[in-house]
């Protein structure tokens, strides 16, 4: 997602599986064989200036948008690209790049509802994403925490994500990356859909407890018109009804 780690991602997401579960009632089946899929991207400022009248047009259905980033970051495109893509008919979704060792999760959490990861009921708007991969800066590849400490953050800020918001958020992972830093946690995938982010032709192994993924990001260089150079594409893993079933919380 986040171009400031974009080495570290190519080295992770190249081999290593990502994943996305939703609640079951969500998804239909676990391999986009075996459903249909709904086509997607994500981005940030990266992307520069987007016409997502013709990302639409291309056949773009939902799109995961960089709001925030630890504590005091606010992706300068999230107004404009979270605005103009509902107008397009995109249904779109927040996403927030967590930084566990400067601050709680609920500080986080926080952080991007009050910036724009909030929710409503309006058939375009899909509970935020939080993103916890390897870390891209200095303090280590899980951010200094044990696996039990990632485990409190990550449910402190999943939990204040839903009293802010009353949604269960999204969250994108890497199977290597959350199996190594939460233990292979299984906690939040009865609730939280999860997001796959493996640059490859399948998602592979899902995260430790995971039944089944909701969203694939399944490569770091797709091309989509309405945006200039390479974006992430993904899959929703089901239709566009039950898209906007996720989306409204029905």
């Amino acid at each position: 997602m986040t171009r400031t780690r974009f080495s570290l991602r190519r080295l992770l997401a190249a081999g290593l599986t990502v994943v996305a579960t939703a609640a079951a009632a969500l998804v239909v089946s676990a391999a986009p064989a075996a459903a249909a899929t709904v086509p997607g991207i994500d981005v940030s400022r990266w992307q520069g200036s987007i016409n997502w009248t013709s990302v639409r047009n291309s056949g773009i259905q939902f799109a995961f948008i960089k709001a925030t980033e630890g504590t005091s970051y606010k992706d300068p495109n999230f107004n404009s690209n979270y605005t103009n893509a509902y107008y397009a008919g995109v249904i779109r979704g927040a996403y927030h790049f967590a930084r566990p060792n400067i601050s709680s999760g609920a500080t986080q959490a926080n952080y991007l509802a009050s910036n724009g990861g909030a929710w409503s009921a309006d058939s375009r708007t899909l509970p935020a994403a939080l993103d916890v991969e390897g870390n891209p800066y200095a303090g280590g590849y899980c951010y200094g925490l044990s696996t039990s400490g990632m485990r409190s953050w990550i449910q402190d800020f999943l939990n204040t994500y839903r009293a802010r918001t009353g949604r269960y958020a999204v969250i994108y992972t890497t199977t290597s990356w959350w199996n190594q830093c939460t233990g292979s946690w299984t906690g939040p995938w009865a609730n939280h859909p999860l997001w796959v982010a493996r640059w490859a032709s399948s998602p592979g192994t899902l995260p430790a407890g995971a039944p089944f993924w909701s969203f694939w990001q399944y490569t770091d260089s797709g091309t989509v018109s309405g945006i200039s150079g390479n974006v992430d594409r993904n899959y929703w893993n089901g239709d566009r009804t039950r898209l906007i079933a996720l989306a409204n919380n029905t």
